[in-house]
This record gives structure tokens, sequence and C-alpha cells, in this order.
């Protein structure tokens, strides 16, 4: 299996089985379809961010509360030299929690600066990446998923 990932210092890669995430689901605030090198960068999704379930149901190490389906659906389509980055701004504490196309869990606190959270795909493999937006402390918040190859 490839070394696919280049997370940031405090993001965490866990491979647990899916308990309470259903990325069968549709997500509740649309799909993206983008390549590398893609323009307009960056790329921006609003979303509630938050839910009822625990993150940890998830998979080990994932903290917050997120919903059941995807906040947002990635496709990609890599083979560029830049990572993808995958980010939250909000004025409240937000969480990332990602399955990506190797059905691995990627999750992330507070590494995108303040309060956001943020992981990073170093020469990341084409495929579907589900992403769910967390909150920490809150049920729910408003939040926007931030999609770049630009640090």
């Amino acid at each position: 299996m490839k070394n696919i990932l280049g997370l940031a210092a405090v993001a965490v890669l866990v491979s647990a089985p899916v308990v309470a995430q259903d990325f069968s689901r549709s997500p509740s605030f649309g799909t993206v379809n983008l390549s590398a090198g893609f323009t307009p960068d960056p790329r921006t999704v609003e979303v509630v961010a938050g839910g009822s379930i625990d993150a940890s149901r998830a998979a080990s190490g994932c903290v917050g509360r997120i919903a059941n389906a995807p906040d947002v659906r990635l496709n990609w389509n890599g083979g560029g030299s830049l990572p993808l980055i995958l980010s939250t701004r909000s004025s409240r504490d937000t969480t990332l929690v990602i399955n990506g196309p190797d059905g691995r869990w990627h999750c992330d606190d507070d590494s995108g600066g303040g309060t956001n959270a943020r992981v990073i795909f170093r020469n990341a493999p084409s495929g579907q990446y589900d992403i769910w937006i967390g909150t920490y402390g809150e049920q729910t918040a408003p939040a926007t998923l931030v999609i770049t190859e630009l640090q």
C-alpha cells in the first residue's frame, strides 16, 4: 500500500472500522469535483458543522460532535505535485473527520490555526473523500470547509 499521507504534525491518522458514520449517505452540503491544479484556489463550502454523534465513534483519536451523513464529498483527481489541504474556518472550535479513498480515517483538531482544523494529504490519491466538520463543545456552528493546494 502506498504511503499517501503527510499530515500536519498534530493531525491524527486512524485506522478503525466505522461505527456511526455512513459515507453511503448523500452529503448534507454537496459534492465537489476537483482535479490537481484546480482554479480558483481555494475552493470553499459553507456548512453547519457538528451533530449529535461523538466523533470518536467513527475512529479512535477523533474528537468533536459530527453528523451521521458526510457534510461534503470531495471527488479528487490527483496527480499534481502540490498537497491537498482540507481545513475549517469558523469562529467556533471545529474538528475534521475524513474518510479517504483507501477507507482510512484522518482526524484533526486545532492544527489549522486557533481552533480550526487542518489535514494535509501529500501525494493525495484520486478518489472519494467523505468529510465531516465537527464541533468541539457545541452541538452545531456555522463553518467553512476550505479546499486548497496552496500552503
